[in-house]
């Protein structure tokens, strides 16, 4: 009762604000002081995850150093992903929705509505993966939890689709500005990644919970992720730079590549308790190969940073072996194609996270192969940590297809502006070379194969559209023993010019176009014989289910003006092409002039 109670004022709650902001004054700011609340709800959100697994990652250290060579790492990771596991399947009954991709899919086809489970329930089994040492990043929980408060929010003050968009976009970017302290960088990460356009409207919105959580971060948790100390860089580095943007380009590829599958699951054919047991198993063998694939890995990032690379002798079943230059240089490159394995194998076990922090790790050892490789020559010496900064920038716009959110997120969490130049070269090469390999980042490129979400603002309006909307059923069927004069009436008293041939069970048999019967009208030579001697047999036939935009690609590469539709084998109707451009014109002119409303209010 207690419960039903709050759920009550809430709602009236809620009322009475909708009406105090359809005042004019009121209406022209709202969005604001949403993305106020938002960035506040998302700041707390991503610092509390941080702290929780911060914590978890705390207590599996020591219980792993107070055991024979770490044998702790063998099984914590399993126990985390099947802790999660579990959560999910018997408490969460599956509900929870993993991934930017979700976040995506919910943007486009569920008018930006999203669970508001999702925030405790990406908390939760999140912080179980990774604070028992699970391979992935914790960027993807917080930002599935940000776009959650933001999409809730404007839920529950009745907002528009647009307007619930702009809400989770500033949502996600409070987490990213919160847990990097990067304001800049949360703004670009969304509009490159979640909306994908700049505009004023919807760029200070952003500003804003983006702002809002940094000041957050500061009052709650003080400090920055990484420290860079450099004096600038040189022009003598600049051909290695080259050289890190290539092979940061290549090893994007390959993240993405390898990320698509191993997220799949290696054990399929098992249940899913046995999938995260066996999974969780494999991850904790690899872990205690390479202990610097624990959990997110940020730390062993940091110690890189400030020059330190003997630490990575510490904890190895082999640390006598790196003392020399060529097996420290192997391990290293070992580092660099196992972290997405591990990170690929935690995920498709089961366990929740995602690929920024692997990503951002791999590209900030493969900049410290390249610099350490070049020293070891003797010809050159090139400043180790200005390559690592310069690596996770290039694997990042590599992967994410996002150079800027990638060049001012390093930039800030280093505080190494002073390498603008080289983050932008390094950058912008793995930027190219990546879209060569791969025309959409890891996050759309299943979503356009395997969903047919697209994101092309062309496709998002031509899917606004429903196919069931646009077919013509007013038709005559004709059969195809109709003799051509009793088909003659039926032309005489329609204004259709094209008919559909139907069998007796409602299939398609073939078309009958005007511009074919107008040849023969007065062909007495055919007077007596039936319509299969005119009909012919249609360009292609458009399936009800088939997504409007591959109908519209369909009409463009056959260069024709109407096709016949069926469901399930029946015939059922005609597609216009004239129809399908006058509905999507019709869409254009809405969401114009809800975005001119949007546009007022801020």
């Amino acid at each position: 009762m207690q419960a039903t109670g709050y759920i009550t004022y809430l709602k009236k709650a809620a009322g009475i604000i909708n009406r105090w902001r359809l005042r004019r004054n009121i209406q022209r700011n709202f969005l604001i002081y949403c993305s106020v609340i938002v960035g506040l709800l998302g700041g707390l959100a991503a610092i509390l995850l941080k702290y929780v697994v911060h914590l978890m990652e705390e207590v599996s250290k020591n219980l792993a150093s107070h055991l024979y060579y770490h044998l702790a790492y063998a099984f914590l990771p399993a126990l985390g992903i099947l802790l999660a596991v579990a959560y999910q399947h018997i408490i969460n009954r599956d509900h929870i929705e993993k991934g930017i991709g979700r976040i995506l899919i919910n943007i486009k086809r569920n008018r930006s509505n999203i669970k508001i489970n999702n925030i405790y329930s990406q908390l939760l089994t999140s912080s179980l993966t990774v604070g028992f040492g699970g391979s992935s990043g914790l960027e993807a929980p917080i930002v599935c939890m940000g776009a959650a408060v933001g999409s809730n929010t404007g839920k529950f003050f009745s907002l528009s689709p647009y307007e619930k968009t702009v809400l989770i976009a500033a949502g996600a970017s409070a987490g990213i500005a919160a847990v990097f302290n990067s304001p800049i960088a949360g703004v670009l990460f969304s509009l490159e990644i979640l909306i994908g356009e700049i505009t004023i409207p919807t760029f200070i919105p952003l500003l804003i919970a983006s702002a809002t959580g940094v000041v957050v971060s500061k009052l709650l948790y003080s400090g920055q992720l990484f420290h860079l100390v450099t004096e600038g860089w040189v022009m003598a580095a600049l051909p290695f730079y080259i050289i890190l943007g290539l092979f940061s380009g290549w090893t994007s590829v390959y993240i993405s590549k390898v990320a698509a599958i191993l997220e799949k699951g290696l054990f399929k054919k098992y249940n899913r308790y046995t999938r995260a047991i066996l999974g969780g198993l494999l991850l904790g063998v690899i872990i205690m190969i390479f202990p610097a694939l624990f959990g997110e890995g940020y730390s062993h990032v940091q110690g890189i940073l400030n020059g330190n690379i003997d630490f990575l002798k510490n904890e190895t079943l082999f640390s006598h072996w790196l003392a020399y230059p060529v097996v420290m240089l192997l391990f290293i490159a070992a580092l660099v194609l196992m972290k997405i394995v591990a990170a690929g194998i935690t995920i498709g076990s089961g366990g929740n996270g995602g690929t920024f922090a692997p990503t951002m790790f791999t590209g900030a050892f493969l900049g410290l192969f390249v610099a350490y490789a070049a020293n070891q020559t003797g010809f050159v010496h090139l400043n180790t940590s200005n390559f690592i900064a310069a690596g996770m920038a290039g694997a990042l716009a590599g992967v994410m297809h996002a150079p800027l959110t990638a060049i001012f997120l390093i930039a800030e969490i280093t505080g190494g502006y002073v390498l603008f130049i080289p983050l932008m070269i390094v950058s912008a090469i793995s930027y190219i070379i990546s879209r060569v390999y791969m025309p959409y980042n890891m996050y759309w490129k299943e979503l356009v194969h395997e969903k047919n979400i697209h994101p092309n603002q062309d496709f998002n309006m031509l899917d606004a559209i429903t196919l069931d909307s646009i077919i013509n059923k007013n038709f005559t069927p004709i059969n195809k023993d109709t003799l051509i004069p009793e088909f003659y009436q039926v032309l005489s008293q329609s204004n259709a010019n094209i008919f559909p041939v139907v069998d007796k069970d409602g299939g398609l048999d073939g078309v009958i176009l005007m511009d074919q019967v107008r040849k023969q009208l007065f062909d007495q030579k055919i007077a007596q014989d039936t319509v299969a001697g005119i009909m012919t047999p249609p360009p292609t036939i458009i399936d009800y289910y088939q997504p409007v935009t591959s109908v519209m690609e369909t009409f463009d590469a056959l260069d024709v003006w109407q096709l016949p539709v069926t469901k399930d084998d029946i015939f059922i109707g005609f597609i216009s092409k004239s129809t399908l451009l006058a509905q999507y014109r019709e869409v254009i002119i809405k969401q114009q002039k809800e975005a001119d409303i949007f546009g007022t209010r801020i």
